[in-house]
């Protein structure tokens, strides 16, 4: 039988974890002013979790003009793993304690081939990023490019994602590696990622609107993930941009979703090289045979101006989405991730131009409006990040 994670036995120990998983290994001393404990409670609960093998010493601290304070970190041997499931992807990383990335792999994967392929497929990669390593892991987080129950935390009716409905990817997960398994949202692990290592460390309130396939945004209020009452909080690309735009995977008409991603995408590029509106992607096209949003961003480089037009009518859409979710949340920040962000500053223009346009100046006046800094390491960052919160905490 694996044994089970050991887990911290109050809110003072848990606390504890949390300060050392964000900022690093600490003095006693200045762990003790910053969790806010007396010198004989601190080293009571730091004792105690270093006899549950959770921390660990890491020598001597510089003298502040007295006896020198010992140095305390997460356990060395601590490891999470975090799954980023895309609808075209599949990321896998290795963190140890602090979530700093040790190991990551990636492949091309097609949600669409259902739970038992896919799930398959990333625990293969977990087993290469595992190769030589002889220590246990401590919890697994996953993403899924889908809704997920808060409740039950599995995917529920995904638009793109069939056979995936009520599936218990948690507790094949757990199964198979005996361990605590949480599963949520692909965007939501994106803000986490972001929230812990990225743009927003300093930030408590701001939006992560991922452009991938579809379009998603995870809501981040006072340092937390909001998920609404069922989990479903931040599904903006079904959201009606026009009542008689394209058909919509979700089956309505109009979507953000249907006007603008990776899916709508290529849609419109293959519409446009066929047309013979883009010499460049009917070029792309009839040598490679399919178009994505990269080739679009290299048409749009080379000056393609169908490619260009393209960008910016995709901006516009999100832009204005975006304008009414600014006036309404009143964000501190708002960051564009996900694949189809790699068209860059061209689309990150249109969308900040209709946003600072359309939303109240009061809202606007200091609001950054920026590209992620974390790339496809922030799905794996948020999703070791959601499951460490769950181990390092009270059971």
């Amino acid at each position: 039988m694996k044994r089970m994670t050991a887990r911290p036995e109050n809110p003072h120990q848990a606390r504890i974890l949390r300060l050392l998983r964000q900022d690093g290994a600490r003095s006693r001393a200045e762990l003790g002013e910053v969790a806010r404990l007396s010198p004989s409670k601190l080293a009571l609960e730091l004792d105690r979790l270093t006899k549950l093998n959770l921390l660990e010493s890491g020598g001597l601290a510089a003298s502040r003009g007295g006896r020198r304070s010992g140095i305390v970190r997460i356990a060395s041997h601590l490891r999470f793993v975090g799954i980023d499931i895309g609808a075209t992807s599949i990321d896998v990383g290795v963190t140890n304690g602090e979530l700093e990335v040790l190991g990551h792999l990636s492949k091309p994967a097609d949600v669409r081939d259902g739970p038992e392929a896919v799930l398959e497929q990333a625990l293969e990669l977990v087993g290469k990023l595992r190769t030589g390593e002889t220590t246990e892991i401590h919890g697994v987080g996953i993403g899924v490019p889908g809704p997920v129950s808060f409740l039950d935390r599995t995917p529920v009716s995904p638009p793109i994602m069939p056979g995936w409905d009520r599936f218990p990817v948690r507790e094949t997960l757990s199964r198979e590696f005996g361990c605590p398994v949480l599963v949520d949202n692909d965007v939501n692990i994106m803000a986490l990622g972001e929230l812990h290592a990225g743009l927003a460390r300093a930030v408590g309130d701001f939006l992560l609107v991922k452009i991938g396939t579809g379009v998603g945004c995870g809501i981040v209020v006072d340092g937390e993930i909001y998920r609404g009452v069922t989990g479903s909080a931040g599904d903006i690309g079904h959201i009606r941009v026009s009542d008689d735009g394209p058909l919509c995977t979700c089956g309505n008409t109009g979507c953000l979703e249907a006007y603008f991603g990776g899916a709508a995408l290529a849609r419109d590029a293959r519409a446009a090289a066929e047309s013979g509106d883009s010499p460049f992607l009917a070029d792309r096209l009839a040598h490679e045979g399919t178009l994505t949003a990269e080739d679009v961003a290299a048409a749009a480089a080379s000056g393609d101006a169908a490619a260009v037009r393209m960008i910016r009518e995709g901006g516009r859409h999100v832009g204005i989405v975006l304008a009414s979710l600014v006036s309404f949340f009143n964000p501190g920040l708002v960051i564009i991730g996900g694949g189809v962000a790699g068209l860059g500053h061209a689309l990150l223009a249109e969308i900040r131009s209709v946003v600072y346009q359309r939303s109240l100046p009061l809202a606007t006046g200091n609001l950054p409006i920026v590209l992620s800094e974390l790339g496809d390491t922030a799905g794996i960052i948020g999703a070791t990040r959601l499951i460490s919160d769950h181990v390092f905490s009270v059971e």
